[in-house]
């Protein structure tokens, strides 16, 4: 069950929102009554509720807005259990001054929004024993491996347990913490009314992730990567799997670069079946795989981990293919071009991961390639792996070719303003290829198309190499036309 957290200033803004969570399919709503601003009026808010409520009310030394008195406080809550509420959010120096009464269940709280302390387990027990229907404990996730302490608290204890990370890196413990045993977990209202740090959206918890129907049967699969928020392969992996009636989730894994070995081997507590992999870790998990699919040992960059067994991984890369793939369709839409890459001169920008998979395709395929990077060495040391020659970034412009190729972050959101490549460079006839797909009409490409340039934007590529994951993860055929269709409805939605 998903608790979905309502937090406004005015009585009549409260009321309109419980009551199109109830019709948005929410099942529990928390009141956050220290939101309002003038004095809670119980008498307009509970009668008549659209669907069961938690009542809550917090201090500013627990992050909220309550700013009466104490007495006030414990007489308002005290009131919300005499008026039948459904459950009662108590904190642990609060729970022993409120008595049971009625039917009202008593959540005992405990949130720490600094870290994830050492003495998580001394301090559920404290809240054990202060009567409680359900325990909630909330910490502040600092590095990865927080998530795995609260869910195995979760997963132990003997009274029912909410419990979650906050922040970014804390996102997987909100989602599966209900795999774990939690009766429920929280949800905001809407993605611009975060209530804490790393709150998702109600729509986001009950459409993509589908959270009340992960159990512990239900197989999980995830994107490492460092940022990770932005991705998309959750939505387009999630749907997926929902259009052909899997039982397996998606989970996006924030992991910083120094800590991707450590994590992954606590994350085997997980029992992950697969990971994409993104900026920064695709040469970085190379070094973790047992197994490397041949496209790894030739390129030394990784998108894709396969278990295979206990601790036992596989790496490929889908990438390679996705972007040859994608080129072909922009040489095939392109007059005069052919359908060949054969004697094609090619100039990618960028070094990295993506940039490694692109070049060796390329390479591969008989293109006369030139990488440019920003990082001169960098580029030095793609190029000699490759064969091919290195330019100056500040020469890209003199380079003749025929493809261009972006394999840069330089225009991916939130820095929609940037290119890579300025428009008056651009030449009538030449093909453009941008790897970056949020959003998928970058600068680049919209200036591209200004100059009568042939484009091919990010979301073929990240598609394209998506479904070649499904596909490793599942044994199934991808729902191409499907997961296309989904990613551009996605880009659409966050403008």
């Amino acid at each position: 069950m998903i608790c979905v957290s309502l937090g406004r200033t005015r009585h009549k803004m409260v009321m309109a929102e419980h009551r199109a969570l109830a019709q948005r399919g929410a099942e529990l709503v928390e009141l956050r009554l220290d939101f309002l601003a003038r004095d809670p009026d119980l008498t307009r808010l509970l009668p008549g509720r659209p669907t069961p409520v938690v009542v809550t009310c917090r201090t500013k030394k627990d992050k909220g807005r309550w700013f009466g008195s104490e007495e006030q406080r414990l007489t308002l809550l005290r009131a919300a259990i005499v008026a039948g509420v459904e459950y009662v959010d108590l904190e642990e120096e609060t729970a022993p001054l409120i008595r049971r009464y009625g039917k009202t269940k008593r959540i005992i709280s405990h949130h720490d929004f600094d870290e994830t302390p050492q003495n998580i387990e001394e301090i559920h027990a404290r809240l054990c024993k202060l009567d409680p229907d359900v325990v909630k404990i909330v910490t502040m996730a600092n590095a990865p491996y927080d998530n795995i302490r609260m869910l195995k608290l979760v997963a132990s204890a003997k009274v029912p347990t909410v419990g979650f990370c906050m922040g970014e890196l804390g996102t997987i413990s909100r989602i599966l913490t209900g795999r774990y045993g939690a009766p429920f977990t929280y949800a905001t209202f809407s993605p611009d009314r975060e209530l804490a740090p790393g709150q998702l959206p109600f729509e986001d918890m009950k459409n993509i992730y589908r959270y009340d129907q992960i159990s512990r049967d239900t197989e999980l699969f995830g994107v490492l990567g460092d940022p990770v928020a932005h991705s998309l392969s959750p939505l387009i992996h999630n749907t997926a799997f929902a259009n052909e009636r899997m039982d397996r989730v998606y989970v996006p894994f924030r992991i910083p670069a120094d800590t991707l070995d450590f994590t992954l081997q606590q994350y085997e507590w997980l029992g992950v079946r697969g990971y994409s992999v993104t900026i920064p870790h695709k040469e970085a998990v190379v070094s973790f795989a047992q197994h490397h699919d041949p496209s790894v040992q030739e390129i030394g960059a990784a998108n894709t981990l396969l278990r295979e067994g206990e601790g036992m991984w596989n790496a490929t890369n889908t990438d390679y293919s996705a972007a040859l793939a994608s080129v072909h369709v922009g040489l095939q839409e392109t007059e005069g071009m052919g359908a060949s890459l054969e004697g094609k001169r090619v100039l990618i920008m960028g070094a990295g991961g993506v940039a490694r998979a692109v070049g060796h395709a390329m390479v591969r395929s008989g293109a006369i390639v030139a990488i440019a990077n920003r990082t001169k060495q960098r580029s030095v040391t793609l190029a000699a792996e490759l064969g091919c020659q290195q330019i100056l970034w500040d020469a890209r412009a003199s380079h003749y070719a025929d493809v261009l190729i972006n394999c840069t972050s330089v225009g991916m959101h939130p820095n929609v303003d940037e290119s890579p490549f300025a428009e008056n460079w651009l030449r009538e006839g030449l093909l453009v290829f941008d790897t970056v797909y949020t959003p998928e009409q970058t600068l680049l490409i919209k200036s591209a198309r200004d100059r009568g340039c042939h484009t091919v934007t990010g979301v073929e590529m990240f598609v394209r190499q998506a479904a070649m994951q499904f596909e490793l993860f599942t044994g199934s055929a991808a729902p191409i036309d499907f997961m296309r269709e989904t990613i551009r409805r996605g880009l659409s939605s966050a403008k």
